[in-house]
């Protein structure tokens, strides 16, 4: 009969997540552009319509004041905020010209959030100083075709205070700061940025540490 064998205990040891505060101010103007729930409510409405969606429809006047205020990302308390997601993004991105690798950072670096947008769920960060004031651009659309969108802008100055958590076995805190410095000035968040994937970017959305 063979012997029992000693069971060993199994020790797990936990993740190493610590959290880092930084105080953010923006170098240029930032740009939101939300994806309105009154356009996903429209574009629900056509896809359960089908093939009868386009008949006899008519296109209602734009009302360009409705379509900013769309565009602005609020909390369910009101205030407005950037997508957490942005910064977390970004400093992944950045990951390229730190030397880091991407899929490690996917892993170990999250932003916390400050509120939620009602609309979509979207974690926002939010603003601690700076207003949005409209600003129309002309963008090209599918076919050629071109459309004058109406979205927020911040000028240069707004702040935001950032909580980034992060994998102390992985990264340190200097790796932290690094990468989001870099983020900052190589590939920016919102619309127009310098690292924008659909576009050379205009420069929008740098920033850097404010203290």
């Amino acid at each position: 009969m063979a012997a029992k064998k000693k069971e060993q205990p199994i020790t797990i040891s936990p993740p190493n997540i610590q959290t880092v505060e930084f105080g953010i101010i923006g170098t240029a103007p930032y740009v939101q552009n939300k994806f309105s729930k009154r356009e996903m409510d429209a574009m629900r409405g056509k896809q359960e319509a089908g093939s009868t969606a386009k008949k006899g429809n008519k296109k209602a006047p734009k009302d360009f004041n409705k379509c900013y205020e769309e565009a602005i990302h609020r909390s369910v308390e009101g205030w407005c905020g950037i997508p957490a997601t942005a910064f977390r993004n970004a400093m992944i991105d950045a990951c390229r010209m730190a030397g880091f690798q991407m899929t490690r950072a996917r892993m170990s670096v999250f932003v916390e959030a400050d509120g939620f947008d009602p609309d979509d769920g979207t974690p926002l960060v939010k603003f601690e100083s700076g207003e949005p004031k409209r600003f129309d651009s002309v963008v090209r659309i599918s076919m050629g075709g071109t459309d004058i969108h109406p979205r927020p802008i911040w000028d240069p100055g707004w702040t935001v205070v950032l909580r980034v958590q992060f994998d102390a076995d992985q990264f340190t805190q200097e790796d932290v700061a690094n990468l989001l410095l870099r983020a900052g000035m190589q590939v920016g968040v919102g619309e127009g940025r310098p690292f924008s994937k659909n576009s050379n970017g205009m420069g929008w959305g740098t920033f850097t540490f404010s203290n």
